[in-house]
């Protein structure tokens, strides 16, 4: 056979460089293999992968959701921080604001800074919440829980000083300009607490005022004769402002009537000594009120008016520093005459900055101040549930002078000078912040 037809012959053997089938067959059979053991490795890699970045993705949506918690939380519990509230009254604000985002309180813990005692002149509060949840996938990894955490801080910004505060929550005319005073105030500013509508009252149109600015939680009446510096209307439906003296504590009725009681005669003497109440502090009692006549240099100390007036009589003269005069068991304070008055409070101890303090018990109790009385005072003349009214030709200048009480009156023909005490300061007008 030629070599033609041997190689045309279908008994012929091919070369083994051309049969490669065999080969093509047993290569695909190890592909095959190969396949599935990549597979077998690859597949829990990529879909724990794509498990851990959908995991991942989730917690980042958790994350947001607790930071938005703490934000909104911590504006809700500066609000009450502003407005004075007690601590637990400031954690339940954040705690109520942070849970209707969809906090989970139950998960987690919540902590408000600063804590209970603190004011609000230091100008910041934090909030920190956390979340702990079970793991989802991640948990092939860890079986620890995955804590989340969250921080916000606000402050309060700007504001200016308040000399006068009207305390009342309610009444008609909380602050009431009439007459023909004038009111001149320095660098400070008047705020009323009160919800009504003449909140800050300027009757008649002689009436005369000039002020930093007046605040409201109500409204706001005015005449021709307010004069602002710091602004360009009164700032009504503002937030209330904190009693400034809430935290002093008050000596009870116990306490007061285990003092002897005292006379004009022994405090006439450079040289008198003061009784002392069972918490320690030196102090004096007068009993049926105090009639200061002739020249008084008082001591540093608490002089309780225990019931009637406390009275300067025309001519007489009264200086001290350091004093406070408590005025209790519906005590008042009447102070008329062509008088000479030098007082300041004392800058520490537990009366610090209050110079006149009214019985918190002595509701609705009127002190006053009239005819032509000249004097110097330092400090606050605090009556928080009584009232306190200017009127006759007073005339207060020098010293730094607070008025917070229930309500306020300036009327007949005083001229009241005064200013903010940087010691007790009261802010009004404050914004809320979220600075973290």
């Amino acid at each position: 056979m030629s070599m033609l037809e041997n190689a045309m012959s279908p008994h012929s053997q091919t070369p083994r460089h051309r049969r490669p089938s065999g080969i093509f067959r047993a290569l695909s059979k190890d592909e095959k293999g190969a396949v599935a053991a990549i597979a077998a490795i690859v597949f829990p890699v990529v879909i724990g992968a794509m498990g851990l970045g959908a995991e991942t993705g989730y917690w980042f949506l958790k994350q947001r959701k607790l930071q938005h918690a703490a934000d909104v939380a911590v504006y809700a519990a500066a609000v009450r921080y502003r407005a004075g509230d007690a601590q637990t009254a400031v954690e339940s604000a954040a705690l109520r604001t942070a849970s209707g985002t969809g906090y989970q309180s139950d998960i987690g813990t919540i902590a408000v800074d600063p804590l209970s005692g603190s004011t609000v002149t230091s100008g910041k509060i934090t909030v920190e919440l956390t979340e702990t949840h079970a793991r989802l996938f991640s948990s092939v990894f860890s079986s620890e829980p995955l804590v989340l955490a969250a921080r916000a801080v606000a402050e309060l910004k700007g504001g200016s000083k308040a000399c006068v505060l009207a305390l009342s929550s309610s009444a008609s005319g909380a602050v009431t300009v009439t007459g023909s005073t004038d009111v001149q105030l320095s660098n400070c500013s008047v705020a009323s607490n009160s919800n009504a509508a003449d909140a800050f009252l300027m009757k008649n149109g002689s009436a005369l005022m000039s002020s930093d600015c007046i605040y409201t939680v109500g409204g706001a009446v005015t005449s021709t004769g307010l004069t602002l510096t710091g602004c360009s209307q009164p700032v009504t439906s503002a937030p209330p402002i904190p009693d400034p003296f809430a935290a002093v504590i008050e000596p009870d009725k116990i306490q007061i009537d285990q003092l002897p009681c005292r006379s004009l005669d022994h405090i006439s003497s450079s040289t008198y000594s003061f009784d002392t109440l069972p918490s320690g502090e030196k102090a004096l009692r007068f009993c049926g009120g105090l009639d200061i006549k002739g020249n008084i240099t008082l001591q540093p100390g608490l002089y309780i008016i225990d019931g009637g007036e406390l009275k300067v009589t025309a001519g007489a003269s009264l200086t001290g520093s350091g004093v406070t005069f408590l005025l209790t068991n519906s005590a008042r304070a009447n102070l008329t005459g062509n008088s000479d008055i030098t007082l300041s409070a004392p800058t520490s101890g537990p009366y610090a900055g209050i110079l006149l303090f009214g019985s918190r018990h002595g509701a609705g109790v009127g002190h006053v101040v009239t005819g032509n009385t000249e004097w110097s005072l330092q400090g606050a003349v605090y009556t928080p549930t009584g009232a306190i009214d200017f009127t006759g030709n007073s005339t207060g200048s020098g010293g730094c002078l607070q008025i917070v009480a229930d309500r306020v009156t300036f009327t007949g023909n005083s001229s009241m000078e005064t200013c903010a005490d940087e010691t007790n300061e009261i802010i009004v007008g404050q914004s809320i912040a979220i600075i973290e």
